[in-house]
């Protein structure tokens, strides 16, 4: 079973907003986060607040700095204005190290499970369908940044694949996206 991408903008909006609605700020900033850094999941929970905010300035940072675990690759990625207005918010609300602490362990991140858990929530209260899990955040990324005219092959950088196929299989690329490259072709 393949995840999928969430391949409409309104309805990742909504599940972002599910979450913000009940102002459960941690949970509303992991899919923003999830969503804006194409992070994996295992990377993005791991994300420490000293990572993305400087005390001693009192400001974030304009990027942030990950060792990726799967690849021991070093990734430097740029905080947009909605990945730091989402921190922002939740920031007065931190609890520890952590990000995306856990309500249960003390300063310890939460797990895997967890983070299936709210996203799974918010996509099936906003009523999308299919196989959605944490890494469709991942994907989601891809999926926009190739339809805003982004090149596959920097995708493929952005993502650190090994190989074009696999980005193709991550941008999730479906029949409509095709039909609508047949159909929107002005030759003559």
């Amino acid at each position: 079973m393949v995840t999928e991408p969430i391949r409409d903008k309104k309805q990742l909006q909504k599940m972002a907003g599910y979450w913000l609605g009940r102002r459960n700020y941690r949970n509303y900033t992991l899919i923003v986060l999830g969503a804006y850094t194409a992070l994996r999941l295992g990377d993005l929970l791991r994300l420490l607040w000293s990572d993305v905010y400087d005390e001693s300035r009192k400001d974030f940072r304009s990027h942030i700095s990950v060792i990726e675990r799967k690849t021991g690759k070093l990734k430097i990625i740029a905080l947009n204005a909605n990945a730091k207005n989402a921190l922002r918010l939740y920031l007065p609300h931190r609890l520890g190290r952590h990000i995306f602490i856990s309500n249960r362990r003390e300063d310890k991140a939460i797990g895997r499970v967890q983070a299936w858990r709210i996203i799974k929530a918010a996509a099936q209260a906003v009523g999308i369908t299919g196989r959605i899990s944490a890494h469709s955040l991942r994907k989601t990324f891809g999926y926009f940044a190739w339809k805003s005219g982004v090149m596959p092959v920097m995708l493929m950088d952005l993502y650190n694949h090994s190989s074009y196929e696999v980005t193709k299989r991550y941008l999730g690329i479906a029949q409509e996206d095709r039909d609508r490259v047949y159909l929107g072709m002005e030759l003559f």
